[in-house]
């Protein structure tokens, strides 16, 4: 039988066992969280090199491109087996020239080449990343959302002039869709009775259509 001394001895140890379990656990928890913050963080440091390597490397690319004679710069891209593949670092260097690699280097690798690689349609935003104290992810994915947004479009007059590649121009009748077909009938019609082009018809008609008007 155990004495009210003992009971409370063994109460207290009991007591000291389960706070000394929780102050181990919570201990446990800090040091894996702590771990766990101290990957993820360095995880995303990895990734900042990687968009600071690349950087680096466009910026002496374009360097090389333009220091060396043409000859040995192509012998360069040959020793490397680079040739083509320079095209898209070149448009890096120039897309990113205002910039260092650390100011970019929270932007991760494919949204660099996504807006060297189509730098005139992300001009807008570039020139913007200038005026940011601090250029990260978040900030370039707002910047390219609003450059998404659909501008309103103006009601434009309908014209049916179009260019040709020497300079030139034609004039192109829009479709005509009528619930009876009577024009493109009559107009095929007249294009097998009479053997003339379609062209030359509408140009009648339209010469016809004039004169009755004046």
């Amino acid at each position: 039988m155990m004495t009210p001394l003992q009971g409370i001895v063994a109460t207290q140890v009991n007591s000291q066992t389960i706070t000394q379990s929780k102050f181990e656990q919570s201990t446990e928890y800090k040091a894996h969280h702590s771990k766990s913050v101290n990957v993820e963080s360095s995880a995303f440091q990895r990734l900042a090199d990687v968009t600071k390597a690349i950087l680096h490397h466009a910026f002496w690319l374009a360097e090389q491109k333009k220091q060396l004679s043409l000859r040995d710069y192509k012998q360069l891209l040959l020793e490397y087996g680079w040739q083509g593949e320079e095209k898209r670092y070149l448009k890096i260097a120039a897309a990113f020239e205002k910039f260092s690699p650390q100011d970019v280097a929270q932007i991760e690798p494919r949204t660099i080449y996504q807006l060297a690689e189509n730098s005139k349609k992300y001009q807008q935003v570039i020139n913007q990343l200038l005026d940011l104290s601090i250029i990260n992810q978040e900030s370039v994915r707002s910047l390219i959302k609003k450059q998404r947004t659909p501008k309103i479009a103006r009601d434009k007059k309908p014209s049916i002039w179009r260019r040709t590649k020497n300079g030139g121009r034609y004039c192109q009748i829009p479709p005509i869709h009528e619930p009876l077909e009577q024009t493109g009938i009559t107009l095929q019609r007249m294009m097998d009775e009479e053997g003339l082009s379609a062209q030359h018809i509408v140009a009648e008609a339209i010469a016809l259509r004039q004169a009755y008007k004046q």
